[in-house]
């Protein structure tokens, strides 16, 4: 279905050179004495490549109809990522190139949606934050404040993350899934 570059809109999944991508931001401007354009962020749902490109207002973008079904991460083995949809209990396996960068957030029994297009997986979306552990990190100071040092972290999943000086291995973290930083304590 083509529409209008002014019709884009985050989340949703454009064609755009033969291949699909996702819609992260858009910024309409008008510069004073130019044309007005479309400046939107994408990655690509395969490759998981986050780009920035510039349409014009009167360009036309295909807008891809995707099916989304929510779904329960239950475990991984290697490559292979095993999910669950939670109503009619079917298991679905994925394997890492088609999950990207997600994979450092995955927790068992963490919710996501799977975005389907002609029934092929093509990306998932993750919830805005996680709670992951704090596996390795320097000890703490007792006396440290939140102030803007900080220090690098490993989460549970591999995921390394730069933590305030308070924050001690064992402790649970919530962290961004969109920038993978440190949002407070879970």
């Amino acid at each position: 279905m083509a529409i209008s570059a002014t019709q884009l809109r985050p989340g949703m999944v454009i064609k755009h050179n033969d291949q699909l991508h996702l819609v992260f931001k858009v910024e309409h401007r008008t510069p004073g004495n130019l044309r007005a354009f479309i400046q939107a962020k994408l990655r690509n749902l395969k490759s998981g490549a986050m780009f920035e490109h510039r349409f014009r207002s009167a360009d036309s973008v295909d807008k891809v109809v995707v099916d989304e079904v929510s779904m329960e991460f239950l475990y991984a083995d290697s490559d292979d990522y095993y999910f669950m949809n939670p109503v009619d209990f079917e298991q679905t396996v994925l394997k890492g190139d088609t999950l990207g960068d997600a994979v450092e957030y995955l927790t068992p029994n963490l919710q996501i949606k799977i975005s389907y297009y002609d029934d092929k997986p093509v990306g998932v979306e993750l919830p805005s934050s996680v709670d992951l552990e704090v596996v390795e990190t320097e000890p703490g100071l007792k006396s440290a404040t939140a102030s803007s040092v900080t220090k690098p972290a490993k989460m549970e999943t591999g995921l390394m993350v730069q933590v305030p000086p308070f924050i001690n291995a064992g402790e649970k973290i919530k962290v961004d899934t969109s920038e993978g930083a440190y949002l407070s304590r879970a």
